[in-house]
């Protein structure tokens, strides 16, 4: 009900009913210390009727220190009534219209008919109307009708079920009953229609904008037991909760909550139903403890359509996952319980589900089974897929066979998946949905078999490498938004090896995800090498490393990088003009060796040149990198070190290189943008 409402409940009920009209001009007064009635009591009671001779109406002044109205929340003080007093066309009849105040409140107009056996009154504020009928055949029962009346005026009176929410918009229309016998249960029943609703807690967890209701309430109040029955719909509008966002579409969403709460313990919802036609369909019960956390729930779940979920239910909580744009089909049934404020079960029926990433950078398709989840008794399911994709990488069908125990998830028994003309073997798996304090958290084995390094390549855009990746990931673990590898991953490319060891990731589902790790180089051929980039050729076999690797979103942080030709290579060690141009580019080098000019024409009459060594070297740190080479030269340092005749020797003088500029070059060089240039 209104703020106002408790004071037209209890003028009806004042003595000063029993008021006659005088025959002489007169004023009549009383003082009373405290009223009470079975809604309200009030105190420091002062009542005022000044009615001049022969005149049709006399002036009542009604004040009252303080009202308050335990039942429904509310308090005032400082009531001032004040109204022409005149008599209706019955002889017992009165009315009274005028201004009420009290204090930190607008003023409002309160007219009154007082009939023998009915009462009836109305607030107003502009076209905002509270309307109240009473009759003597029903003492019990008041009706208040509404029109377009503000939410905050109900502030009081839903603080008794909801003491934190701060209603600050939206109107309600409809009518309601307040029942007070004796017996004093109060309660409250009715039909309200709510636009524009708005509202939120202290602490931000709750909050609702421009949300809209058809509702049917019965709530009920007695000896420390409230019960609360709504039934209805809403109807567009926003709702949060928590990390939980809900946007309601315009058509109606169907609702009926059963709810109770004993004195001071959390609220049971022994009945709960949500329509949402195909999209979801939610029945069950839920009960909070009475710091509103969770404490029990049994729930049942059917989608025909999950697309809608993610922007209507999910969006929230995909978003602090880093999928907020995750696209979904399909169809979904789950039934979740919660005993304890602990996750007990979970089973689900998926049907031909597909997930697609809004970066792109995941998608599964044809998602189907029974995955259960149990924190007691084993019971197995079922997931298969038809395919997807990871960042480019596509992989193909595959069927887990999964067991669940002790409120962890596994593999009954190791599973391949196809992929890039190899397999991925996933030996175990343990997974732990969150629970309490504590997040998602996974690991698993994983065995890589025999991945083409050429179509590797070519999903992530790269030349066209050719070989063959292997290697095995003993154990895997996630937890804290963070991912760590065991073990090495080796490819066999460019007839030598390039193994990954110290792998691990932060954020790998979330935003700006960070993978570090360490990168060995061995014996891999030059001549293969240089030709797959573009860049000048160079024989011989190249061996190094890339240490404390960094990348954040994929670009590089830091790292300390030291490549150089392998001193045990049994064949020719020849550079390109083309590959002396590209390493100069690079490193900000330049030719030296015999006498500048007679260099210069040496240079032109040779295609290629021996060298003894060739090794450059970058430790990037704040987007710079600090060159170095095979040893120093001056005020420079070393590239390429000749051999035979003509000698040539490479040198850098540039040591501090910004990162981008040398990526720039990089570009350049293997784009065959950079041209050799002999003067």
């Amino acid at each position: 009900m209104l703020r106002r409402v408790l004071a037209l409940l209890l003028l009806f009920l004042l003595p000063l009913l029993g008021i006659a009209a005088p025959a002489q001009g007169r004023t009549l007064s009383a003082r009373m210390a405290k009223v009470t009635t079975p809604v309200a009591s009030l105190q420091g009671v002062s009542i005022r009727l000044d009615w001049p001779a022969d005149a049709q109406s006399g002036r009542l002044t009604l004040t009252a220190r303080q009202v308050r109205a335990p039942d429904l929340g509310y308090r005032f003080d400082d009531l001032t009534w004040q109204c022409p007093l005149q008599r209706t066309g019955t002889a017992e009849g009165w009315r009274c219209e005028g201004e009420i105040r009290s204090a930190g409140r607008q003023p409002l107009k309160l007219s009154v008919d007082l009939a023998t056996a009915t009462t009836d009154a109305a607030l107003s504020a502009g076209n905002t109307v509270l309307s109240l009928h009473r009759s003597a055949a029903t003492p019990d029962l008041t009706r208040i009708d509404l029109a377009r009346v503000p939410l905050a005026w109900a502030q009081a009176l839903l603080s008794l079920a909801w003491d934190e929410a701060n209603f600050k918009a939206g109107t309600m229309t409809g009518s309601l009953g307040v029942h007070t016998p004796q017996a004093r249960p109060l309660r409250v029943e009715g039909r309200l229609e709510v636009s524009g609703l708005g509202l939120d807690t202290p602490d931000g967890s709750i909050a609702a904008e421009n949300l809209g209701a058809h509702l049917d309430l019965d709530y009920r109040k007695s000896a420390g037991l409230s019960l609360v029955t709504v039934e209805g719909s809403l109807r567009g509008g926003e709702m949060l909760v928590g990390s939980g966002y809900v946007a309601l579409p315009a058509s109606p969403v169907a609702i009926r909550i059963a709810a109770r709460q004993q004195g001071n313990s959390g609220w049971e919802i022994p009945q709960l139903s949500w329509d949402d036609g195909d999209a979801m369909r939610v029945e069950g019960s839920i009960a909070f403890d009475p710091g509103a956390n969770l404490h029990d729930a049994d729930l049942r779940l059917a989608s025909n359509n999950i697309a809608p979920l993610r922007p209507r239910y999910l969006s929230g909580w995909l978003g602090l996952a880093g999928l907020g744009e995750l696209e979904m089909q399909g169809g979904l049934d789950m039934h979740l319980l919660v005993q304890g404020g602990v996750l007990q079960r979970v089973e689900t029926g998926l049907r031909k589900v597909s997930l697609v990433d809004g970066q792109q950078r995941f998608r599964l398709e044809g998602l189907s089974g029974n995955p259960l989840f149990s924190a007691h008794a084993p019971a197995n399911s079922e997931l298969s897929w038809t395919g997807g994709h990871v960042h480019g990488l596509a992989f193909g069908a595959a069927s887990l066979p999964l067991t669940s125990a002790a409120g962890e998830i596994g593999l009954r028994q190791p599973v391949s998946v196809p992929m890039l003309g190899g397999r991925l073997k996933f030996e175990d798996l343990e997974l732990r949905p969150p629970s309490g304090g504590r997040g998602l958290e996974f690991g698993f084995g994983l065995a890589i078999e025999a991945i083409d390094v050429g179509e590797l390549a070519k999903a992530l855009g790269w030349p066209a490498f050719q070989g063959r990746l292997d290697g095995r990931i003993p154990k895997a673990r996630y937890a804290d938004d963070r991912l760590d590898f065991d073990g090495a991953l080796t490819t066999h490319m460019f007839d030598g090896t390039v193994q990954v060891t110290g792998l691990a990731m932060e954020r790998p589902f979330g935003t700006a995800p960070t993978l570090a790790a360490d990168i060995t180089l061995d014996n891999m051929n030059l001549q293969s090498l240089t030709q797959v980039f573009g860049f000048g050729e160079i024989t011989g076999a190249l061996d190094g490393s890339i240490r404390n690797l960094r990348l954040v979103d994929w670009s590089a942080e830091g790292f300390d990088a030291d490549l150089h030709t392998d001193p045990s290579w049994k064949g020719r060690r020849r550079i390109s003009q083309r590959a002396v141009q590209d390493l100069s580019n690079v490193g900000g080098a330049g030719g030296s060796g015999l006498g500048s000019s007679l260099q210069a024409q040496a240079l032109k009459l040779f295609e290629d040149f021996g060298y003894r060594r060739i090794g450059i070297s970058c430790r990037l740190s704040e987007q710079v990198c600090d060159m170095d080479g095979l040893g120093s030269a001056g005020n420079g340092f070393i590239i390429v070190q000749g051999s035979g005749l003509p000698r040539l020797t490479v040198v850098g003088y540039n040591r501090r290189v910004d990162w981008p500029t040398l990526v720039d070059r990089l570009v350049a060089v293997t784009k065959g943008e950079s041209k050799p240039v002999i003067e």
